[in-house]
Formats: C-alpha cells, structure tokens, sequence
C-alpha cells in the first residue's frame, strides 16, 4: 500500500485500548481499513497491542492517563498527524477511581455511596466523564472536518440502580447526558452511547471477586455490534450491544435492518437525535446487586 493510499484510510483514536472491548474494538477497526491512535495506561499491554495492531493498519501508540491535559494533547495532535480523527472512540474508564489514582486496594471494588471515599469518587468522575468530554473538545474540529463520529461506552449501571454501583453508575449516567447533548449541539456528527452488556473481561472480574464469569462473551465477540454503529453511520442514540447483535442478524443468519436506539422516548425534541430516557418508574430503586460489566 503506498503513501497515498495509507493517507486516504480514516483515522480512530481508542482510549483504553490496551485490553478488553477497547483492544477489540480497535482489532476490528483495524481489519475494516481504520488507520488508530490509541492509548492507555499501561505500557507493557498497550506496547503488545501495538505489535499485534501494526500487522494490519498504521498505528500509533501513546500510554498515558486521559486525565492528564498533556497527554490528550498528544492524542489529538497524533491523530491529526494521521489525517485527522474521523472517529473518536472514549472507552477508558474506572471502576472506583482507585486504580486510576495508583490507590491499589484502599478502596472496595465496589463501594457503596455511604462509603466511597471522596479522593475516589472524584477520580471515577474525573476519569469517566471530565477525561472524554475534555478529550472530545480538543478533537471535535478535526471530527467536523470529517464529518465524523463519537462513541462513548456507556454500561447499564447508568439507567438501573445497582446496589454498589452508585459511583461508576452515576459517572456513566453523566456520560450519556453528556453524549446526548453533543448530539444536539453538532448535528452533523454521529454521537452514541452504547451499553456494552456484561463481558468476560479484567474490569468485571475485579467487580466480582470470586465469581465465575467464564459464561459472559468476550469483548470480541461484542466489538462487531460497535462496528455496526460505525459501519452504517446509525442515528445517534443511546444504543444496547445485544440489541444491536439482535437486529443485525436475524433468524437464520439474515441480515435485517439498519440498529434502532434502544428506549422508547426522546430526551431532545430536534429531528435525528434519538437518544432516549427511560419512562418514569422504569428504573428500580433498589435492584438487585447483579453484576454488570463493560470493559
């Protein structure tokens, strides 16, 4: 593939994309022609990420954390190098904010609102929600430029009241306010919040010392319904992974309709925008303490 060619490729910055859905994601983006900047905390994985990324596409790999201002920095100026991000995919996150502050294990996996210590509920929120609006700001001139796309990993945490999960909860919920108003207010981008479903990953383990979560799907066999979303460009909405699974395949095999947002009613009034909040008295209270998991 010449110069050329490789300058043409559409450009997608993956934070977290070290391991889990990010590392997944980022596979298939790659194999589907994506040119990647990609990023996370941790060298080691993010280095054999990027060994095994450069065997299919043009691949920059920055560690750093995305609350740091000059670390996004150099994640937008290294996408802009590459032409420009067409796609900006915010995925990295914390569980508790304690290991995004190098607080190890001072803090339960998952705390419950009376007992979560401030330091770490703040980083949740730092991490989770002020690092992708902040690191969507620097990259929304070249996502105009491209007429471009958003894709904000949500969690079901953020609608259903999880005992435990108030602070990872609460932070996506945030999130997905966030996403949706993006969506109004640039109409031409595509923005979604997708809620990846509970997935065998690292994340969901530490939220669930001791269980066997050997039955949940790996994340690469959930990054195909993200792929969904980019591929046919979807309205923008707060989106399940399930359901995007559901409706692209239907019985045997047939591909069926383009995704629909998930939820029944629009929070924003404006044509296009379907992202969706749910009926009043649909979110339980005190539901159980079922897992959920993301990355």
């Amino acid at each position: 593939m010449n110069a050329e060619q490789i300058s043409n490729r559409p450009v997608a910055l993956v934070t977290g994309a070290s391991r889990g859905l990010g590392r997944a994601l980022a596979r298939a983006l790659a194999a589907d022609g994506w040119q990647l900047v990609i990023t996370s905390r941790g060298g080691a994985e993010l280095a054999t990420a990027e060994a095994e990324l450069a065997e299919l596409t043009t691949v920059v790999a920055l560690a750093g954390s995305i609350v740091d201002d000059d670390h996004r920095a150099r994640l937008a100026s290294a996408a802009a190098a590459l032409g420009g991000a067409r796609l900006l995919v915010n995925n990295a996150g914390t569980l508790n904010g304690a290991d995004a502050a190098g607080a190890g294990g001072g803090c339960e996996p998952l705390p419950r609102l009376a007992d979560f210590p401030l330091p770490e509920l703040l980083e949740t929120f730092e991490v989770n929600v002020l690092a992708p609006i902040a690191l969507t700001q620097l990259v929304l001139p070249q996502l105009r430029a491209h007429t471009g796309d958003v894709l904000n990993i949500s969690s079901d945490a953020a609608a259903v009241a999880y005992e435990g999960w108030g602070g990872y909860g609460a932070s996506k919920a945030a999130l997905d306010l966030a996403s949706a108003v993006l969506a109004v207010e640039e109409p031409e981008l595509r923005v979604w919040a997708v809620d990846p479903g509970s997935m065998r990953t690292r994340m969901l383990q530490e939220a669930s010392p001791g269980e066997d979560i050997s039955g949940e799907p790996l994340p690469e066999e959930v990054a195909p319904a993200l792929l969904t979303l980019v591929r046919d460009r979807a309205a923008s909405g707060r989106y399940r992974a399930s359901e995007l699974l559901a409706d692209r395949v239907g019985p045997a095999g047939a591909v069926t309709a383009g995704p629909t947002p998930a939820g029944p009613t629009p929070a924003a009034e404006a044509p296009g925008h379907a992202f969706a909040e749910a009926p009043v008295g649909a979110v339980p209270l005190a539901a159980s303490s079922a897992r959920r998991g993301d990355r």
